[in-house]
Parts: structure tokens; C-alpha cells; sequence
């Protein structure tokens, strides 16, 4: 654990640089809040004139103070805030959080001074927040480093610690967390990062992973760049991720079809889903993952049973079990025989569960039929869907359901729905929390929930070190021809037709007769990508049509050349792709063709790739389903696609350049794979 990074919720003594003696002053406010909430350190007000603030004594500057100071916050006026970093430094301070506004978010000037205060923290060894930032608290040592007006209101209380929230935006971060204290969870530590000019978001998760009084990390992001980070601590702790971003353009759009398709958007789905983190929506999505992460369960399956005393709620929660790709429970024989026994004849044994509105008269009937259904070995988790409930029906619910958690220990997560105004049982909220049971108001956030459990602590993905099956080759100059790249292809064991490259007309037969007497003729024009848009591809040349053939392509451009192809049938065509990002290099994989852009059937994944991967990408697109056959179609043969691709991205892999990498279409035949087009782009700066 970085310990400079941990004081930013541990630290036992905090300085406030630019403290005022002003009561409901900003800079006054860390003061008050710390005493408010009784923080268990030392707080040392900075201050000019000295004296005392808040009846604690004040020092003139940092360097006074005759004790070290593990957090420092700087809330000086930004012209005064290369000074306050330096004293820190030289006061031996090894975290700051920079709270004032007017840097890198105000423009070229403000990014200026940003750069020269991260300069002179680099010096001292000192890890900066910010700037623009609104702070952190730790509830477990009660610090609160922050001005957020959070904390201002007297029914904010300090949650307990378990949950960690960490993010970039600090108003949204702590407006997220106030939401969370109205929903009873447990978020311990938030952190917000500001304008990241120094530490991310990511690192602070990274070290959060550490912490063993965490159960789950929620986060707030901007921007993903360290992919290693994000791995480290989605694999120590289940991770939801709120990455904003979703309707901008992403990646620009590039001239090859792999830029278009992946899109920076697309490539952090890729990014996240592969370090075993959960992406969110939204923030009732992100706090629905915290309240499932604080239970510290997890969901070995995907087999589901429902329990309600509405129809239309066992019918909305299967509706949600299959959307979320989770599957309705079978219940055993003995089960549906135990329940028959219990349940009203007007009720229903049959998953969804249905004990109809007699539950309400028959309290029993609920404690029975629930011990029932979680003695099942068939079912990995119990959604527990209730309507309008009041007064003792409520604390009968939660402690039925406490009992049975108790019993169930670690093995079966148990979620409730219940539908209805919350003002009709106030205390239900707390009520199944203290019971260890995450509360939903409608079924399918219950059932959603419990799939981002699934999805956030599966087995993580492990390191893939498969061995190459092909030695990686140079990279391509820019300008580099289609010719050229597939000699690459070849060279790398990748089948690629013969091919003649001519440059009169008077060749055309001679050429088409070396490839194999039937032939596909292209147009070779320098700088041209997308041959078919201008009529620079003919099918299925012969010997007796190849001059007229060729005459007609060389007519396009003075410069024109020709390229002479064996003809491969017809076959499925795929699309393979790879592009780099602010994050690594990236995978595409799809449908291929003329009809790549219409159809835009594509999966992503960040390099490197193993062999399950590939297949993974292969069912995620109708690649997977026309491979197969369709309409009497052969089946075409996938193990030489997925040979390819992976002879495509060890060939690629030493690459480091900006580029895009275009293998368009990869045609799939009973016979094999073959390479039909490539175009490379080399991006400049």
C-alpha cells in the first residue's frame, strides 16, 4: 500500500494551509468538520496572522508546526499556491491535496502553473491531489479533508466502513455519497481526484485494493488509462465503474474500418471487462453495486429463484433474470413437494415462487417456505419480490430473512424488491441492511444487481503468456501496399492468395494464368484504401476477359497498377482489426465485406489475446453463427480463423507506433482462412 496515498483517509494529523478564523468560510470548513465529527488526530490550522482558529492554535506556516504532517490541504488563492507547495515540501509533508480552482481547467495559463506546482512537489518526493479538488474522508480515523457542504447538514452521519468510493468529479462524488448515507451504505473512504495533475483515480483504487476493511470499490471516472491498475484492484476487490463518455464521437474516425469501429468508448468496455471490473450506467447503478458488494457475498452461478407475494413481481424479476443473462432456478422435485405442502392451492410451487397475499395472514407460512427454497443445491441466489409492506410484516420479512442469511453463511445471496412507497415503512431500509440484505425498490435492479455480482467476483482473468506461433515482424513504413502486407502475412504462415503485380494490360493473361486460370483483379493506387468505392475490383477474371479486365482498372489512374489474384470462393467474410489506444493495442473482430460499416457486428478485445478470446469474440458476432452455416451454406473453418487472428496479433506484436490496422475481408471457406485485403495507416501526430 502506498502509505502517502492511504493518508488521505488515514493520516493522524492534517495541516489546513490558508485556514480561516471566518466562521462558514471554505477554508474554515475541514476545521469544523473535523471537529464535528471528532476526528482522532491532530489538526494544525495554517494561517498568516497566526493566533488561534476554531480554538485550535494557529501557525504562520507549515514549517512551525513541530510535528510531521502526514496530509496537508492547500485552500490558498491560486497565486499563492506555488509558495504553500514549496513550505510543504520543505516542511517534509508527503501528500498534499490542492483544493483551489484556476489551473489546468481555466486554460493555457492555468495549466501552466499546474505543471510548475507538480515540478516542485516532484522535488521534495511529495504526491499531489488535484488541484481543483474537493478532498477525501476516512471514516474509521473520522477525517474529513474535505469542504464538501456534505457534511454541513446535521443529519449526515459518517457511514461505516466497507465501501470506497473514488472519484474524479468532486461534486458528483460526494453528491453520490450522499446518496449512499440515505440508502444506509457502508462507503468508509471517498476520495476525489480533481484535475488528476498527479495522482489518478486509478492509482488511489489501486491502493485501496490494499486495505482489508474494504469489501468493494465504486468509482467515478473520466478517463482510464493504466490498464495494469485497473486490473490490480478489480482482481482484490468486486469494482463497479461509472466511466462518463458514452455519446461522444470516442476515437476519432479514421480511414480504415478498425478506427471506426473501435471507438474509445468501446475499447474502455474492452479494457473494463477484461480486468474483471462491472461498468455501470449510472449513479443508482453504481450505489445498487455497492449494496450488493457490501454483503461480501458471491454468486457462484447463475441460477435464480424467486420468492413473492405478487405475480406480476415473480413475472417482472423473470422477465430481468433473462435479460440480465441469468437463468430462473429448476426447483428439485422434493422442493416443489415441500412447497406444495405449505403454500395455498391458489398460490404456485413453480419458480417464480408465489405465496399470494396469505403470507400476510399466516406469518409462518413466509419462514417455512423460505427455508424450503434455500435448502434447494439448484439455486445460487434468492430474489425476495414484496409489494406495499407495512408495519410488522416488515421486521417479520427481515428477521425471517436474517435468519436464513445466517444459515446460508457465504453461500447464498439473498436480495430484496420491495415495491412501495418508502413512507409507509420508514425503517425497512435499515431494517434489512442490519440484516445484511441489499434493498431494491423494483425487481429488476434486485435481479441486475445480483449480475453485477456475478460479473464483478468471477474467476478474474489471468495472465495469458500463450506462446506465439509466429515470430512478430517489423513495422510497415506508411505508404506500405497491399502487395507488401500480405508478402508480410505470408512470411508470418498466413494463407494469402498468389498474386501478380502488373502494370500494362498485355500482362493481364499471362498473369491470370500463373494464379491459377480464374482470377480477381484490383486497382493499386497510391493513397486509394477502399478500392470498391470507385470500381477498382473485378471478380472472376478469366484468361479470355483479363486484358480488357485490366485496361479498364489501369483507366482510373495515371499511376494505376494492377494486382492479379487467385480467385477464392465464396465464403463467410470477417473482419480482423488492430488499432492502438491510450491504453494498449486493441483487437477487432467481426463481420467483413462491403457491408462492414452497414452492418457493424464487431467485438473488441485489448492485446494480448489468448485462444478462448478469440472464440469468446467469434460468438459475441453472427461470425460465430455463419461459421457454422446458414441456408444451406457449408460450414466454414473456424479453427483456421482463429489461427489467423492469432498469427495476426503475434505478427503485430512488437508494433509501437500510432496506427491502424485493416485485414478486410479474411474470407472463411471449408477449406481455410484467407487473407483477401489489408491496409495499414500510420497515424502522425
Amino acid at each position: 500500500m502506498s502509505q502517502a496515498i492511504a493518508n488521505l483517509w488515514r493520516a493522524k494529523s492534517i495541516a489546513i494551509i490558508g485556514a480561516s478564523a471566518r466562521e462558514g468560510a471554505m477554508s474554515r470548513l475541514p476545521i469544523s468538520y473535523l471537529k464535528k465529527y471528532g476526528f482522532k488526530g491532530e489538526i494544525f490550522p495554517v494561517n498568516p496572522k497566526g493566533g488561534e482558529i476554531a480554538g485550535i492554535t494557529a501557525y504562520k506556516s507549515i514549517k512551525d508546526i513541530p510535528k510531521k504532517i502526514e496530509l496537508a490541504l492547500i485552500m490558498v488563492p491560486v497565486d499563492a499556491a506555488k509558495s504553500a507547495v514549496r513550505e510543504c515540501g520543505e516542511a517534509g509533508v508527503s501528500i498534499i491535496t490542492v483544493m483551489g480552482s484556476g489551473f489546468a481547467e481555466s486554460g493555457e495559463s492555468g495549466k501552466q502553473l499546474q505543471d510548475e506546482i507538480i515540478a516542485i512537489a516532484k522535488e521534495y518526493g511529495m504526491r499531489v491531489v488535484g488541484p481543483n479538488c474537493i478532498g477525501s474522508i476516512g471514516s474509521e480515523a473520522k477525517l474529513l479533508a474535505t469542504f464538501s457542504p456534505v457534511f454541513a447538514s446535521d443529519s449526515t452521519e459518517l457511514a461505516k466502513s466497507g465501501l470506497a468510493l473514488v472519484s474524479q468529479s468532486g461534486a458528483l462524488g460526494y453528491g453520490t455519497y450522499s446518496l449512499g448515507v440515505d440508502r444506509s451504505l457502508p462507503i468508509g473512504i471517498v476520495v476525489t481526484t480533481g484535475n488528476e495533475a498527479d495522482v489518478t483515480a486509478l492509482e488511489v483504487a489501486k491502493t485501496i485494493a490494499d486495505d482489508k476493511s474494504i469489501t468493494g470499490l465504486l468509482i467515478y471516472a473520466e478517463s482510464i488509462d493504466d490498464l495494469s491498475a485497473l486490473e490490480y484492484f478489480a482482481k482484490a476487490k468486486p469494482t463497479a465503474i461509472l466511466k462518463s463518455g458514452r455519446s461522444e464521437a470516442g476515437a476519432r474516425a479514421a480511414e480504415s474500418h478498425t478506427g471506426a469501429l473501435a471507438t474509445s468508448d468501446r475499447v474502455m468496455d474492452a479494457a473494463i471487462k477484461r480486468a474483471g471490473a462491472v461498468r455501470v450506467n449510472d449513479v443508482e447503478e453504481l450505489l445498487d453495486a455497492g449494496a450488493i458488494f457490501a454483503t461480501k457475498k458471491r454468486l457462484a452461478g447463475n441460477r435464480i429463484a424467486v420468492i413473492t407475494t405478487s405475480g406480476g413481481s415473480g413475472i417482472l424479476a423473470a422477465d430481468a433474470i433473462e435479460k440480465y443473462g441469468l437463468q430462473l432456478a429448476q426447483l428439485s422435485k422434493k422442493t416443489r413437494d415441500e412447497l406444495d405442502q405449505i403454500i395455498p392451492a391458489y398460490g404456485s410451487s413453480v419458480n417464480p415462487v408465489d405465496l399470494t397475499a396469505a403470507v400476510m395472514a399466516d406469518k409462518k407460512l413466509f419462514k417455512k417456505a423460505i427455508q424450503v427454497l434455500s435448502q434447494d443445491p439448484g439455486i445460487d441466489a434468492i430474489v425476495a419480490a414484496f409489494c406495499v409492506l407495512v408495519g410488522d410484516d416488515v421486521e417479520m420479512i427481515a428477521n425471517t430473512l436474517k435468519s436464513i442469511n445466517f444459515e446460508a453463511g457465504e453461500k447464498l445471496p439473498i436480495v430484496i424488491a420491495r415495491t412501495g412507497s418508502p413512507s409507509l415503512a420508514p425503517s425497512a431500509v435499515k431494517l434489512f441492511i442490519d440484516a445484511n440484505l441489499p434493498t431494491f425498490p423494483v425487481p429488476e435492479r434486485a435481479v441486475r444487481a445480483l449480475s453485477i455480482l456475478k460479473d464483478a467476483t468471477k474467476s478474474k482473468r489471468k495472465t495469458s503468456y500463450r506462446t506465439p506461433i509466429t515470430s512478430a515482424i517489423p513495422e510497415p513504413k506508411s505508404g506500405v501496399t497491399e502487395k507488401e502486407l500480405k508478402e508480410l502475412w505470408r512470411q508470418s504462415g498466413i494463407s494469402v492468395p498468389e498474386n501478380v503485380l502488373i502494370e500494362n494490360s498485355a500482362r493481364a493473361s499471362e498473369a491470370v494464368k500463373s494464379v491459377g486460370g480464374r482470377a480477381v483483379m484490383k486497382v493499386v493506387i497510391p493513397g486509394v484504401i477502399h478500392k470498391t468505392e470507385i470500381g477498382g475490383v473485378l471478380l472472376d477474371i478469366d484468361e479470355k476477359t483479363a486484358e480488357n479486365s485490366a485496361a479498364k482498372l489501369l483507366s482510373l489512374s495515371e499511376d494505376a497498377k494492377v494486382m492479379v489474384e487467385r480467385f477464392i470462393p465464396k465464403g463467410v467474410e470477417a473482419l480482423v482489426g488492430v488499432t492502438t489506444s491510450s491504453i494498449g493495442k486493441v483487437l477487432t473482430v467481426g463481420v467483413g465485406g462491403v457491408l462492414t460499416e452497414v452492418i457493424r457486428d464487431s467485438a473488441i478485445r485489448i492485446l494480448p489475446v489468448s485462444k478462448d478470446d478469440v472464440e469468446e469474440m467469434l460468438n459475441e458476432t453472427r461470425l460465430g453463427q455463419l461459421i457454422e452455416g446458414v441456408r444451406g451454406e457449408k460450414p466454414g473453418n473456424r479453427t483456421a480463423l482463429v489461427e489467423t487472428i492469432l498469427r495476426i496479433t503475434d505478427a503485430t506484436e512488437k508494433w509501437q507506433g500510432d496506427f491502424e490496422l485493416d485485414v478486410n475481408p479474411v474470407t472463411i471457406t471449408a477449406e481455410g482462412a484467407w487473407v483477401l485485403d489489408s491496409a495499414y495507416i500510420r497515424r502522425e501526430n
